[in-house]
């Protein structure tokens, strides 16, 4: 998976390529990154890539030629067709299928505005999705992107030591969706708490059924949204129906 980065700030992508999980699949070459600075592409002596907004406002508007620019020298540089994604509010909401599906193709280009935002023609012309993290607004696309990167690399086959270990993630399809269940480790005993008995059973279906409990109760506690997906998508159980109507029950 190959990523191609427009930014004014290639290093904040240094996290990623050099650390933890994302830093070993980068050193194992099971994917690879690289920005491109709209500033390069601009020859004035100021290196200019912002100007005031037509119409009046505050603040100032990304020029749409350095990033045509910068977007076209990725293009010949990659030397094969790939989506073009500008991290935007209005956007469609990043989540753990868009994740699959970027660690599932060969990659993409983002675009990381900055500033009030970018200049329109430049959007109309050249990007195919819009893609946010969330409702709310951040300094720059480099902020989303990194999480959606992470999320990513991860799900790359050997990118974990144990390539089960991102099927109990929450949001996963294993999950139906749902959140992750609580995990303990040691001491067996802290400050008085036990861990649950059934942990220390060896009982792999009883310790299966524990957590997939779990799973629905955290989930129906903090995003019972995600249950009412999981219910119109077909995928609880008579179980889990019966689970879920005793914890509702008085």
């Amino acid at each position: 998976m190959r990523i191609d980065v427009l930014t004014l700030f290639a290093d904040g992508f240094h996290f990623l390529t050099e650390s933890g999980i994302t830093g070993r699949a980068h050193g194992l070459g099971l994917w690879s990154l690289k920005a491109w600075n709209p500033r390069d592409f601009v020859t004035d002596p100021h290196r200019t890539v912002d100007d005031r907004p037509y119409g009046g406002g505050p603040g100032m508007v990304m020029m749409a030629e350095p990033l045509a620019l910068a977007l076209k020298a990725a293009r010949v540089d990659r030397d094969a067709l790939a989506p073009v994604i500008l991290l935007a509010p209005g956007g469609k909401r990043f989540d753990q299928s868009m994740a699959a599906s970027l660690a599932q193709s060969a990659g993409a280009i983002f675009v990381c505005g900055r500033y009030e935002g970018v200049d329109q023609r430049f959007i109309d012309q050249h990007v195919d999705e819009q893609w946010s993290l969330g409702d709310f607004v951040v300094s720059g696309g480099e902020l989303a992107l990194l999480p959606m990167l992470d999320a990513a690399v991860r799900l790359l086959p050997g990118a974990m030591n144990q390539q089960a270990s991102h099927d109990q993630d929450s949001f996963q399809p294993s999950l139906s969706g749902l959140l992750d269940s609580p995990h303990f480790t040691r001491p067996e005993v802290l400050d008085g708490v036990a861990i649950p008995d059934v942990l220390k059973s060896g009982h792999h279906l009883r310790i299966a059924q524990w957590r997939r409990e779990q799973s629905l109760a955290q989930t129906l506690a903090c995003r019972p949204d995600l249950i009412a997906q999981a219910r119109a998508a077909g995928q609880l159980s008579a179980a889990d129906e019966r689970f879920l109507l005793s914890l509702k029950s008085p």
